[in-house]
C-alpha cells in the first residue's frame, strides 16, 4: 500500500512540475516585456541583460503616456471596440433568439454561413473593404472600424448566444406568451435575464477580439490621431539611431493591461457562460 501511495505521489509531483514548466515557459515572454518596459534608455544599450533591471523605473511609461500621448490611441480603441461590441451584441441577441424560437429551419444555414465567414482569411477582406470605404468616404473614420469589427464580434457572439438560448426551457416563454407578452417582451423580460452569463461571455470575448485587431486598423486608418492602441505601438520608440524597446514594451503592457483586468474580474462569468452553452438539457 505504501508503494502504491509513493507512486501516486510521484506521479502527482511529476504532473505539477510539468505544469509549472509549461506555465513558466508561456509566461516568460510577458515577463520579459514587463521588465524591458521598466528599463532606462541607457540600460537598453548594455550587451548583457539580467532577469531584472538594475534601476527599475517608470520613465518609459512617462514618455509613453505624457510625451507620447498614448491615451489618445487607448481612447480610440475603447470607442471602436465598445461600439462594435454593442452593435454585435444587439444583433446577436435578436438573431440568436429568432433562430432558436422563430425560424428554426434556417438555423443550420445561418450558423454555417457565419462560421464560414469567421474562418475566412482576414487579409483577404482588406482589399474589397478598402475600395468600399473609399467610395463611401469612410476611410480613416471610426465607423469604418466599427463596421469592420463586426466580422470578429458577430460570429462568436451568435454561436454563444444560440447555444445559450437553446438551453432555456421553451415552456417558460410559452407561459409568458399565454399571458399576452409579445416575442420582443418575452426576449427582454424572460430570456435575457436567464441568459446573462452567456451574454456577458459573448460581450467580453467580442470586445477582446476587437481590441486586439491590428490588420484592419492598419489598412483603414492613416491619421495618427485616429490610431488604435495596437496600431500606435508600431510607431513608438523610433529614432534615427536607436529603437527604444522600453517605450514599445510599455505600450504593449498598457494595451494588454485592460484586457487582463477584464478577464480576471469576469472569468467566472466567462466560464459559467461557456459551460452553460456546452451543456445539453
Amino acid at each position: 500500500m505504501t508503494a502504491i501511495r509513493a507512486r501516486a505521489f510521484a506521479a502527482n509531483v511529476g504532473f505539477y512540475l510539468v505544469l509549472l514548466a509549461i506555465l513558466l515557459f508561456s509566461l516568460f515572454p510577458f515577463y520579459w516585456v514587463l521588465i524591458t518596459s521598466l528599463k532606462s534608455d541607457a540600460e537598453l544599450t548594455q550587451a548583457v541583460h539580467g532577469l531584472w533591471p538594475d534601476n527599475a523605473g517608470f520613465g518609459a511609461y512617462n514618455q509613453l503616456l505624457v510625451a507620447g500621448n498614448f491615451v489618445v490611441p487607448l481612447a480610440n480603441s475603447v470607442i471602436v471596440a465598445v461600439g462594435a461590441t454593442a452593435i454585435a451584441l444587439v444583433t446577436g441577441v435578436l438573431t440568436a433568439y429568432a433562430l432558436v424560437r422563430l425560424v428554426q429551419s434556417a438555423r443550420a444555414a445561418v450558423l454555417g454561413f457565419v462560421l464560414a465567414v469567421g474562418f475566412f482569411p482576414v487579409i483577404a477582406m482588406v482589399g474589397p473593404l478598402f475600395f468600399v470605404y473609399r467610395n463611401l468616404a469612410l476611410l480613416n473614420t471610426y465607423p469604418a472600424l466599427i463596421i469592420t469589427y463586426l466580422i470578429y464580434a458577430i460570429p462568436i457572439g451568435l454561436w454563444i448566444l444560440v447555444s445559450i438560448f437553446t438551453e432555456i426551457p421553451k415552456e417558460i416563454e410559452e407561459a409568458a406568451t399565454t399571458d399576452g407578452a409579445t416575442p420582443l417582451q418575452t426576449l427582454w423580460l424572460i430570456v435575457l435575464p436567464l441568459a446573462l452569463p452567456g451574454v456577458f461571455t459573448a460581450a467580453i470575448i467580442s470586445f477582446i477580439l476587437c481590441w486586439n485587431d491590428f490588420v484592419f486598423a492598419l489598412s483603414f486608418m492613416s491619421d495618427p490621431n485616429r490610431y488604435t492602441a495596437p496600431l500606435a505601438i508600431v510607431n513608438l520608440g523610433q529614432s534615427r539611431y536607436q529603437v527604444f524597446y522600453n517605450i514599445i514594451d510599455a505600450g504593449v503592457v498598457v494595451t494588454t493591461l485592460p484586457i487582463v483586468i477584464l478577464v480576471l474580474f469576469a472569468q467566472r462569468r466567462i466560464v459559467s457562460g461557456l459551460a452553460a452553452g456546452s451543456l445539453k438539457g
